[in-house]
């Protein structure tokens, strides 16, 4: 095994178990998640798009670290924790039962897929439009932009 693929072995595994250390309801724990997820999902995307080859251990970790850490994040918004500058929408906390609904979604459909891994770009890349579609309905409903 060359030193790239150990390395982004190692890379892979702290994103996986990022969420069970990150998890105490704190603003950077929230960033560090999303971000867990974001690079899981860049995981996915370049092999989606061909940038990367398939490498079936690649998907598996992406969508894993998708699943659970979709699964603990509604717990980082814990009453209480709804002020600082942050992207994250007051309607969070407003309608918290949705925003937990959708992060469970989100991590059921990461399960559906893990349960029948892709075995090609194009199949990362039909999982991918389902899972993005998750996020990106999140999101737009309880995401700020900041410029």
């Amino acid at each position: 095994m060359n030193w790239k693929a150990v390395a982004a072995a190692m890379a892979f595994t702290g994103v996986a178990f990022g969420p069970v250390v990150a998890a105490d309801g704190t603003h950077d724990a929230r960033i560090g998640m999303m971000k867990q997820i974001g690079g899981a999902a860049g995981s996915l995307a370049a092999i989606a798009k061909g940038t990367k080859p398939y490498d079936a251990e690649a998907v598996k970790t992406a969508v894993t670290t998708i699943a659970q850490t979709a699964k603990a994040f509604p717990e980082q918004f814990k009453p209480g924790t709804e002020t600082g500058d942050s992207e994250a929408s007051p309607k969070i906390w407003e309608n918290i039962d949705d925003f937990k609904a959708r992060a469970a979604k989100l991590s059921t459909d990461a399960e559906t897929v893990l349960a029948q891994l892709p075995t090609d770009a194009a199949g990362v890349g039909a999982a991918l439009n389902t899972i993005g579609g998750n996020c990106g309905g999140c999101h737009q409903l309880y995401r700020i932009k900041k410029d």
